[in-house]
C-alpha cells in the first residue's frame, strides 16, 4: 500500500469525516426551510409517542422513520446544491433533476404518515377511551 492509499484511510481522516458530516447538517438545519419543517415535526412525533408511552418496537420504527425522512431531505438538498453547481441557469434537465430528487422526500413523507397513523391511532383511541370513560 502506497503512502497515498495511507492517507486516504487514516484515523484522522476517519474522525475529520465526522467533522464534515456535522457541519453538513448544521448547514442543512440553518439554511434549509424544509429540513427546519421536518425536524419540528419529528420532536412533536417523539412527545406524542412519549406521552403514549410507546411501546419499543413502535420506538424502533418511528425513530427510523424519522431518521430516514431527515436523511432523504438531507440527500434532496445535496442534489439540489450540486445541479445549481453546475448551472445556475434555467435548464430542463436540471429542473427534473431537482424534481426527482424532491419526489423522494414527497413519496417517503406519504409513506412516513401511513405509518404514523398505523402506529399512533390504537393508542389514541385507548387514550379517548380512558380519559372520556368511553364515550
Amino acid at each position: 500500500m502506497g503512502l497515498q492509499d495511507r492517507q486516504k484511510r487514516g484515523f484522522r481522516r476517519f474522525i475529520r469525516s465526522f467533522a464534515y458530516a456535522i457541519e453538513g447538517l448544521k448547514h442543512v438545519i440553518k439554511k434549509e426551510q424544509n429540513m427546519f419543517v421536518h425536524i419540528g415535526f419529528a420532536i412533536i412525533t417523539i412527545l406524542f409517542a412519549w406521552m403514549l408511552d410507546f411501546p419499543i418496537l413502535h420506538w424502533m420504527i418511528l425513530l427510523l422513520v424519522i431518521g430516514g425522512m431527515l436523511s432523504l431531505e438531507i440527500m434532496n438538498t445535496a442534489i439540489e446544491r450540486t445541479v445549481d453547481l453546475i448551472t445556475e441557469e434555467y435548464h430542463p434537465l436540471a429542473k427534473r433533476a431537482k424534481d426527482i430528487a424532491a419526489s423522494a422526500v414527497f413519496v417517503f413523507g406519504i409513506f412516513a404518515a401511513i405509518i404514523g397513523i398505523l402506529l399512533f391511532l390504537p393508542p389514541l383511541i385507548e387514550w379517548f377511551q380512558i380519559v372520556f370513560g368511553g364515550v
